[in-house]
């Protein structure tokens, strides 16, 4: 239960100072763009924001995955 929690608050941990980081990275970039889902456009966002918070998410996605497949073994 330990190991379990201590993954959970260093992925915390990381993926938060990533979010900061990348929020203080685009704080001047000008290229934008529209992300197209299936019912609608999303507003204009800069391109760096929307890789870093897709590197984030997949990062968020693989702690829990990997947290839920390695309490199962």
């Amino acid at each position: 239960m330990q190991l379990f929690l201590k993954k959970i608050i260093l992925s915390a941990i990381f993926n938060t100072s990533l979010f900061l980081i990348l929020i203080i990275g685009i704080q001047n970039s000008s290229n934008k763009s529209k992300v197209n889902l299936f019912i609608n456009e999303t507003i204009s966002l800069p391109i760096s924001f929307i890789i870093g918070t897709s590197f984030i998410s997949g990062s968020v996605t693989g702690t829990i995955v990997s947290l839920i497949y390695g309490k199962k073994n």
